[in-house]
């Protein structure tokens, strides 16, 4: 893809976000889901880390490395004509320019990064090291002149034996994000608290990402509760994979 192409992709992303409240994105893994998601009516993709991972047969938690997760979006998002986000989970090891430089290269005009730090036993960053990351990762886009959406996302509620106890933080997290130059914030495993979503939203001015499963939930009630963009997480994989178990059972030999 031309550089010209990736900037009008990365700026077309960053509208779409200011004219869809909420914005889904739905999550793929392949070039198939892609364009099957483009066909369904969908501006915009993210491709997610677990779903690429199961797709082929790797881990998630960068079970891949940065060099075989480019190998892999590489073709899916040349294969659709819109912009294409892709989780990036906490970043490979790798600084923020040669993260970004990576991003661009195969394409993608949005990135996730988590401050779950899975290369290093699974540890969580501070809220200064996690907004320190993201502000580099804000920098490296800004050089390469290339406005890369930036999600920030946090898993301080999903490491959380009560997640409410730790709401203040997570708040506290969510806003450093915020100033160190995230366009979105994503505190994962809290879709089905509204008590949570409200407060998390509510507390920051930048759009709150959240997980959805394209049946169980209802895209009128992330609405209502503030979010501002919706992404699928493994949730659209695992729908699909019920399905096709359901579709399928019929066809196998009896036991």
């Amino acid at each position: 893809m031309d550089f010209r192409t990736t900037v009008e992709r990365a700026e077309r992303l960053k509208q779409l976000h200011a004219d869809h409240q909420p914005l889904v994105l739905p999550t793929v893994w392949d070039v198939w889901s892609a364009r099957t998601a483009v066909a369904a009516g969908f501006p915009a993709l993210t491709i997610g880390s677990h779903p690429l991972a199961d797709s082929r047969g790797a881990e998630d938690q960068e079970g891949q490395t940065f060099e075989e997760v480019l190998a892999a979006v590489r073709p899916i998002i040349a294969a659709v004509d819109v912009p294409v986000s892709v989780d990036l989970e906490s970043g490979y090891g790798q600084k923020p320019a040669d993260l970004v430089a990576g991003l661009i290269e195969a394409g993608g005009v949005g990135l996730n990064i988590e401050d779950t730090v899975h290369s290093e036993g699974g540890r969580v960053r501070s809220t200064q090291e996690h907004a320190s990351y993201v502000a580099g990762l804000r920098a490296a886009a800004d050089d390469a002149g290339v406005p890369v959406w930036v999600n920030g996302r946090t898993d301080l509620f999903a490491h959380a034996e009560n997640p409410s106890a730790v709401l203040d933080e997570v708040i506290e997290r969510l806003r450093a994000l915020e100033q160190a130059g995230a366009d979105s914030v994503y505190p994962v495993k809290i879709q089905d608290n509204d008590e949570l979503l409200a407060a998390v939203t509510a507390a920051v001015a930048v759009p709150v990402n959240t997980t959805a499963h394209p049946v169980k939930h209802d895209l009128e009630r992330f609405r209502r509760l503030g979010v501002g963009r919706i992404t699928y997480g493994p949730l659209l994989q695992i729908a699909l994979t019920d399905a096709i178990k359901d579709m399928l059972k019929p066809w196998a030999p009896s036991s």
